[in-house]
């Protein structure tokens, strides 16, 4: 498993127009080939410079990874901060929303997700901005 975890990004929400800002985790499985490490931030940032919303921000870079290496499996986590919901409405500033793709062998097989999950979840620190 190849894992580029916590890449910050910046991106705005294209329903309020406000930004949302994050944390997005990329694995995937090599079946041969393999990208630098700065290729997986790059896919990252390449769709969070866009108006956006989150889900689709999320499907797109698995999409894309799956596209571009053709691995046995690709997974991606992403949990940002929306200031829509920290400005207006709600207005809970410590509310994060996370949201996941799951590609090939991590849909597949609840041990490999797994795998990725505790990776991602080991020595992480509260997103502060």
């Amino acid at each position: 498993m190849v894992l580029v975890r916590d890449i910050e990004f910046y991106s705005l929400c294209e329903h309020h127009m406000l930004p949302f800002i994050g944390r997005a985790h990329v694995a995937y499985i090599p079946k041969g080939r393999v990208v630098g490490l700065s290729k997986i931030p790059r896919i990252v940032d390449m769709f969070a410079r866009r108006l956006q919303l989150q889900e689709r921000m999320t499907r797109q870079i698995a999409d894309f990874v799956d596209e571009l290496l053709d691995p046995h499996g690709v997974a991606v986590v992403v949990e940002a901060l929306h200031l829509c919901a920290m400005m207006r409405g709600v207005k809970k500033h410590e509310a994060r929303m996370t949201t996941s793709a799951m590609l090939g062998a991590f849909r597949k097989s609840i041990k490999t997700r797994q795998e990725f999950l505790d990776n991602i979840s080991r020595g992480s620190e509260p997103m502060r901005f």
